[in-house]
């Protein structure tokens, strides 16, 4: 097998320094180079699900998608997510691009 040559290690370099410098720490993951940056969580509500997740919860100040069959819980899943970021103090947004949200369940 041929070794790389010192050009394209160069270029290659730099090409990861412009997108570190542009988008910031944690951008760019290298396979066993460094150990996972700790998120901060909401919990769901559903310890299991924590526990699935492998973080404990959803990550906190990120865009979360919840995606399943129609009646698989996705609504109830949500909205007690948001309870637990409104009882941490924070805030949280439910967007019903399926214009089914029951705000009597609710």
């Amino acid at each position: 097998m041929q070794a790389p040559d010192k050009n394209r290690i160069s270029s290659v370099e730099n090409a990861l320094n412009q997108i570190h410098r542009q988008f910031g720490k944690g951008s760019i993951m290298r396979l066993g180079s460094q150990e996972a940056e700790l998120v901060p969580v909401i919990p769901t509500g559903a310890l299991s699900l924590d526990i699935a997740l492998g973080i404990g919860g959803l990550p906190r100040g990120r865009v979360t998608e919840i995606y399943g069959p129609e009646s698989s819980g996705k609504t109830t899943l949500a909205l007690h997510a948001i309870a637990e970021a409104q009882k941490r103090g924070g805030q949280a947004a439910f967007i019903d691009a399926e214009h089914a949200l029951d705000t009597h369940y609710s």
